[in-house]
């Protein structure tokens, strides 16, 4: 077996492929709750006759490919969990949960990483190495990457290296888009309540307008990537929820705000809450109002190991020519594969889903999202092809890691 073949190879496993997809869409379950979902991976993994670990990081699985010798363990990784946004596709496999959807791709990325355990494991065990299955839960916010790790899923036997993919509806179906070094964005985030004093709506001037106040904020925080950072240094600051006040004729005495802070430096990630408390402090003071600033520990910046995306690469020269690769600019989106980068050396790459029907084209996130099945033979074959080629090249003729 060459692995040129391997996408070939996988082409026939796109009937399970679409339909493991099709019942985890319409199935879905957010961070911590993929209970049904770990346990149809679990028991498709032990039909497999890998070795089975369950509630990793509360709802995560793993499996394990042992080779035949002693050698280093490569693992590749998929994220499980839904979006709580409703469905609004028009299609017979749309979610049956109200709220909850597969919006990002993820019940894809699961049934990727199934194919290619089934793939992997039908070529026999490696002669020498393990490659390790990681089915993460709660990638939406929740860190289930750290819940994993803490739990030691890059122990027994150790990890050196992991991969992983996304789907992207903005490049064509099976095209590969790789970052070299930091490939998504910190992802931390932020709330601000603003503390004014109520009233009644025609005499503002007797009360503190917490909503007047908070507008002011909005616009004042665009000024930190405006005007308070370097230029060339990448930074979003966004305010996604805001609620405040009881009724139209009552001046607000409080408001929340619920919003994401992402930067591409982890110099400059390490200066936001400051800056972010200097402008919301100095509005709020102007107004004679109060405030509070929680900045949350979310997700580090994605680092990709240069070394392994020039394996990358190799492979998919090798494997996925006719489809063909690309170095793309980082994205602003956050990543909880940041912290396994943190750890091990990683790749992260982008799988491009999208073709000529506008259902695939939809944005990550968007209540239309869809996706052009036909990638996920890519994804098996690429995913297979780069765990082989990193046993292959970190082992010796011995079967011990180089």
């Amino acid at each position: 077996m060459k692995q040129s073949e391997l996408i070939e190879l996988a082409q026939p496993l796109q009937a399970k492929l679409s339909a493991w997809r099709r019942d985890l869409h319409r199935h879905p379950e957010i961070g911590y709750e993929e209970h049904r979902t770990s346990a149809i991976v679990a028991e498709h993994l032990e039909q497999l006759g890998l070795e089975v670990t369950r509630h990793v990081g509360r709802t995560g699985v793993t499996g394990l490919l042992r080779g035949e010798t002693d050698g280093p363990t490569f693992a590749l990784r998929a994220d499980m969990d839904a979006l709580p946004i409703e469905d609004q596709k028009n299609v017979e496999y749309r979610s049956t949960v109200q709220g909850k959807a597969h919006l990002c791709g993820h019940d894809a990325h699961t049934s990727i990483l199934m194919g290619a355990a089934e793939l992997l494991t039908s070529l026999g065990r490696p002669k020498s190495g393990n490659i390790k299955f990681i089915f993460q839960p709660a990638e939406e916010g929740l860190a289930g990457a750290r819940a994993m790790i803490q739990d030691g899923v890059l122990e027994n036997p150790r990890v050196d290296a992991i991969a992983g993919l996304h789907m992207t509806p903005g490049q064509d179906t099976g095209t590969v888009g790789v970052s070299q070094g930091v490939a998504f964005a910190s992802a931390d985030r932020l709330v601000i309540k603003i503390h004014g004093q109520g009233g009644h709506a025609a005499r503002p001037h007797e009360g503190i307008d917490a909503i007047a106040v908070s507008a002011q904020v909005i616009t004042a925080l665009q000024n930190v990537a405006s005007r308070m950072v370097d230029p060339l240094e990448p930074v979003v600051v966004t305010i996604g929820k805001i609620n405040g006040g009881y009724m139209g004729t009552a001046i607000a005495p409080e408001v929340e705000m619920v919003g994401t802070v992402r930067t591409l430096s982890p110099a400059l990630r390490e200066r936001m809450p400051d800056l972010i408390k200097q402008v919301v402090n100095g509005v709020c003071s102007s107004f004679g109002a109060g405030c509070e600033v929680i900045y949350g520990d979310g997700y580090p910046v994605v680092v990709n190991d240069l070394g392994m995306v020039d394996l990358l690469t190799d492979v998919c020269e090798e494997v996925n020519a006719q489809k063909g690769w690309s170095y793309i600019k980082p994205s602003t989106g956050g990543e909880d594969f940041a912290f396994y980068c943190e750890q091990v050396p990683g790749v992260f790459f982008r799988l491009g889903s999208g073709n000529e029907e506008n259902r695939t084209r939809y944005p990550l996130h968007h209540p239309m999202f869809d996706l052009d099945e036909q990638v996920m033979p890519y994804g098996v074959g690429l995913l297979s092809a780069v765990a082989l080629e990193f046993l292959a090249r970190n082992t010796t003729s011995k079967g011990e890691a180089s």
